[in-house]
């Protein structure tokens, strides 16, 4: 007889996993959250404290690319649920929406329930800081899928936003400000190039580089920032009219993405310091800007319209609210182009 075990399957494995982070999982939890893990779906109330005049649903998912390597690498695994969770709940605040909950995906090629719960601790992290419950997820093990020690791991995030407030780029102008909100490094995106240009194992990874003051390891693996309450306080001070997240594809894709048609942008390199790591980077690649600014994030993790004159208001509500802010450039006249000005 062959059993689902002999198959590569163990499911007492995946009941440990579901202990290990029950209690993390439980600390997310929200007044509109009705169910435990144990169900086959999550169940989420919205009450009369989420519902606006005409409330819209907005919904994101995203994974967490290659930036696995390196936590697998270093055998580090309880940041890149943080990592995952951003990348989530960051875009959907990008339209003025507040994160209601989330659901993750898990896969390896044998089911560590140590690891998946270190996985699912940086989820709850991501979670309790954005306001977001962690209402349930699928823990898969699936023998030669993936290589010994690897996984994968993917979310998905729904929030809520009145109608009438929805940020889809519609109010933007010509002569609008661009509001830059600094990341805490690469995030979550550029990791397929940078290991092509790295040789990534973990003794290049703990490797001390003075220029960073940290390891390399240290500073690839730092988490993606979470701008949801940064932005929701932001859009509270003052008219938001466009947001762009810089995820993959930098300030060149991305931006455009608030704008409309006959709309471009000007950047103005030098108006914010740029992290030492895309120095690095971009010297080891022998890359010119075009190709760094489209991508990574530079050092800019958000960028936000306003009008001229809320510009200085923003800055100073995203400084008073733990993020630094600059105003690095302006909406233009033309074909959802992004021009890089000056000198970095």
């Amino acid at each position: 007889m062959i059993t689902y075990k002999d198959a590569g399957v163990d499911v007492e494995a995946g009941y440990e996993a579901v202990r290990l982070m029950k209690d993390d999982v439980k600390s997310t939890h929200t007044p509109g959250v009705l169910n435990a893990l144990a169900n086959f779906g999550g169940l989420f109330e919205l009450d009369a404290s989420f519902i606006a005049n005409n409330p819209v649903l907005v919904s994101g998912a995203d994974g967490v690319g290659t930036k696995l390597k390196l936590a697998i690498a270093m055998k580090k695994h309880d940041t890149i649920g943080i990592d995952c969770v951003a990348m989530c709940v960051n875009d959907i605040a990008c339209l003025g929406a507040k994160p209601l909950f989330f659901l993750d995906y898990i896969a390896q090629d044998k089911l560590d329930p140590i690891k998946v719960a270190q996985i699912v601790k940086g989820m709850t992290v991501g979670c309790r800081e954005t306001g977001c419950a962690l209402i349930g997820g699928e823990t898969a093990e699936m023998p030669g899928m993936y290589n010994k020690d690897e996984y994968d791991v993917a979310g998905f995030a729904v929030g809520i936003v009145d109608k009438e407030k929805i940020i889809d780029g519609s109010k933007v102008e010509k002569g609008d400000v661009l509001v830059g909100i600094g990341s805490s490094g690469l995030h979550s995106n550029g990791f397929s190039l940078v290991r092509r240009l790295f040789y990534i194992d973990s003794q290049s990874l703990s490797r001390y580089v003075s220029e960073i003051t940290c390891t390399m390891g240290e500073e690839l693996l730092r988490p993606t920032k979470l701008y949801v309450k940064p932005l929701l306080n932001l859009i509270n001070d003052v008219d938001v009219h466009g947001v762009s997240n810089i995820t993959g594809g930098g300030f060149i894709e991305n931006i455009p993405r608030m704008l409309k048609g006959d709309m471009g942008a000007r950047i103005e390199l030098g108006s914010w310091d740029i992290k030492p790591i895309f120095d690095i980077i971009k010297k080891k690649g022998e890359l010119d800007n075009r190709a760094m600014f489209n991508t990574f994030n530079m050092g800019i993790g958000m960028i936000v319209a306003v009008s001229k004159d809320d510009a200085d208001k923003a800055v100073e509500s995203l400084n008073n609210n733990g993020c630094s802010a600059y105003i690095i450039g302006e909406v233009t006249t033309g074909n959802s182009e992004v021009e890089l000005c000056g000198k970095e």
